[in-house]
Order: structure tokens, then C-alpha cells, then sequence
């Protein structure tokens, strides 16, 4: 019974935005991905990842140039890359880390 409760509780505590805040967009110059409602940045890479299942899921690579670690975000409860992309590019500044989210 008490997965039962966590499962529905998580279901109401963790929801997407429904749309997403932000798109994925193609530069036309550079052919590199971006967030089109993020200020492109020279250290932060947006990349498509393909599952197992053949599903494509969006990540963001902030690499710090002095970074000797990653920090892999993984929030299954639907976490949204717009609103993440700040928190990943302080969280690299601030502890001179790489943030792969």
C-alpha cells in the first residue's frame, strides 16, 4: 500500500510544464543545438541522447575549464531544462565542476 501512496504523491508533487519553457533550436551558423529561451553560452552544450528504447531526451553538458569532475544531474520526475540551465551553469562556476543534466 505504501508504494501505491509514494507513486500517486509523486505524481501530483513532481509535473512538467506543460509546454516544455523552452525549445530545442539548430544555429544556423554553427549547425550547434541551443535552448531558444536560454542565453547562449560558449561553455554549455545542448546535446540529444538516444535511450535504449530508440527514445531521444534532451541533456546539457556546462564543461569549466579547470573542472577535473562531472556532476551528473538525473531527475526522473520530469525536472525542465530551461528552467534548470542557470542552476547547471552556477553550480559549475561556483564548484569549478563540469554539470551534465
Amino acid at each position: 500500500m505504501g508504494a501505491v501512496t509514494s507513486s500517486v504523491a509523486a505524481r501530483f508533487a513532481f509535473f512538467p510544464p506543460t509546454p516544455p519553457s523552452y525549445q530545442v533550436i539548430e544555429d544556423e551558423v554553427t549547425g550547434k543545438l541551443q535552448l531558444s529561451e536560454a542565453v547562449p553560452r560558449d561553455n554549455v552544450d545542448v546535446v540529444k541522447l538516444a535511450t535504449k528504447r530508440g527514445t531521444e531526451i534532451v541533456a546539457l553538458y556546462v564543461k569549466h575549464p579547470t573542472a577535473n569532475l562531472t556532476l551528473l544531474y538525473s531527475h526522473g520526475n520530469a525536472a525542465d531544462l530551461g528552467q534548470m540551465h542557470e542552476l547547471f551553469v552556477e553550480l559549475s562556476v561556483h564548484l569549478r565542476i563540469n554539470v551534465l543534466g
